[in-house]
Formats: C-alpha cells, structure tokens, sequence
C-alpha cells in the first residue's frame, strides 16, 4: 500500500507560505512542483488544480484544504503541504478560511491509489492534535517529520 511519505519531501513542505488568496495558493503549489519535477508546466498543473476546484471547493473544514487532481503525464502520486502565514478564503464547507494546504497530484489511471492517499491525509488532519502540530512546525523539515511520525505511529 502506497503511503504519504513515499510521495511527500521536505521540499515540498513549506512553512510561512504567502497565501493572499486561493488562486494564489494554487499557483504557489503549480510553481513549488513544476521546480521540484522538470518536465512539469507549472501553467498546467495550475490549469488542472483550478479545473478541480470549479468541481467543488477542495476545502474540507478546520482550516484545512486537500487540493488534489488528476494530472497528464504524471508517473506517481506527488504530494506537498504548505501552512500558510496569513488564512486565505477556500469555500471551504464550514465557511472558515484555511491555512494548511495538502497538496495531492496522482497519475490519470490511478483510482484506488488515489483514493486511499486521500483516506490518509483525510484522517491524519482529522485529528486536531495534528493539526495543532502541524500549525506550529518551525520549519518544513519538521512539517515533513509530523507527517512521517504520525504515517509511522498514528500520532
């Protein structure tokens, strides 16, 4: 079974990420991969980010947001989390604007995989206890080592 840390890097784990606003977030994320894989646009994962959330907000409650889409090209699920200096409007369900940012971008075909890492950030960030850890990682090395620690021992 695939797991989060296998497909997130301290890296792609930012603290301090300027937020302003949703589709800014989002571009953020776009350009924060397409550095981190060449062969990526940043322009199309953006375009494809976008195209999800016209779906419905990917803003799932508590602060927290998943964006996550299908994306060409893509060989294996990539992940990446960003905690926001400054909470930025989401259209989240319960209305409250968002500040941590689970970024998940999975390959066209690959349906039970996707599902399940969504499973997984879903019921990790479920937990305020990591919610509150995550908010308070200095760094993005230690917003990395939370989530390995809890995929590791489910705290």
């Amino acid at each position: 079974m695939i797991r989060l840390e296998q497909i997130l890097t301290p890296g792609r784990s930012l603290v301090n990420v300027p937020g302003g606003s949703k589709k800014r977030v989002l571009e953020q994320i776009a350009n924060l991969v397409a550095r981190e894989l060449p062969g990526f646009d940043s322009q199309d994962i953006f375009d494809s980010l976008v195209a999800r959330e016209r779906l419905g907000s990917t803003g799932f409650g508590n602060g927290i947001a998943i964006p996550h889409c299908r994306l060409p090209g893509c060989q294996s699920p990539i992940s990446a989390i960003l905690h926001l200096d400054h909470p930025v409007d989401f259209d989240a369900l319960d209305g409250a604007p968002v500040d941590l940012v689970f970024v998940l971008l999975v390959p066209e075909a690959a349906t039970e995989e996707h599902l399940e890492l969504l499973r997984q950030i879903a019921s990790m960030l479920d937990r305020s206890d990591v919610r509150d850890r995550l908010r308070h990682a200095a760094n993005g090395e230690d917003l990395y080592r939370i989530v390995v620690d809890f995929q590791n021992n489910g705290h």
